[in-house]
């Protein structure tokens, strides 16, 4: 079935742009200029992805994010608002990526690519995941690189498994660290920072230039699966 986009956006130049490029990668469009009409459309139709800008005219798209995020949609920013702290809280409030205007629509559609991969349900995966060079087993606890397997401290583990389970989200310093490390270490993004050099190491081609594992500065990662 041909996945669904909602797309919310007022600024009428924006939304031509942003509907001929979903158009193009082959997904069925659906557009809203308010958030009241982006929510009765969220409900009514339950799209796969909401593209949804934070200007709008009627509310702050922060609050429409947690109500479309909490209906099972998965949602992507796309707005002109850069600063990290906007990130942070549309990410934490169910948003599974950040898109700063103005945007490439090549990585426009990569991004929404990773999102609907991300949606499909980890029985329908087999709890396998594709990790480049290495093959993730989520069920047995196991990486296996060819033949071999890949050892990995405890904590390594639990950030490369937790990356691997929303793969192609944006996961925040914050939500890894409480995750992994508990509440009270929220803020000691040196311990995550580690925990990822060493993933790095293990697991990318080139750990100076990852691919894998993503840094989305200031913010989180992102761990980004090869296409099949």
């Amino acid at each position: 079935m041909t996945p669904r986009v909602l797309i919310v956006e007022d600024e009428a130049q924006i939304l031509r742009l942003l509907r001929a490029a979903v158009e193009r990668g082959g997904y069925r469009v659906t557009t809203a200029t308010t958030g009241r009409d982006a929510l009765h459309l969220a409900r009514a139709s339950a799209p796969d992805v909401a593209l949804i800008d934070l200007g709008l005219p009627d509310r702050d798209g922060i609050e429409l994010v947690k109500q479309i995020a909490e209906l099972g949609v998965t949602v992507i920013v796309v707005s002109a608002r850069d600063g990290v702290s906007e990130k942070i809280s549309a990410l934490d409030l169910g948003a599974a990526d950040y898109v700063v205007k103005p945007f490439d629509t090549d990585e426009l559609l990569a991004r929404l690519r990773a999102a609907l991969r991300a949606r499909a349900p980890q029985a329908e995966k087999g709890g396998v995941i594709n990790l480049g060079t290495a093959i993730l087993d989520i069920e047995a606890r196991r990486v296996m690189q060819g033949k071999e397997d890949v050892h990995f401290a405890p904590k390594e583990y639990a950030v490369l498994e937790l990356l691997a389970r929303h793969a192609g989200r944006v996961i925040t310093h914050a939500q890894v660290l409480r995750n992994v490390w508990g509440p009270a270490h929220e803020t000691d993004v040196e311990y995550l920072r580690v925990a990822v050099r060493a993933l790095r190491q293990k697991l990318e081609p080139n750990p100076s230039r990852p691919t894998l594992i993503r840094n989305e500065p200031g913010i989180g990662y992102r761990l980004v699966t090869p296409e099949v």
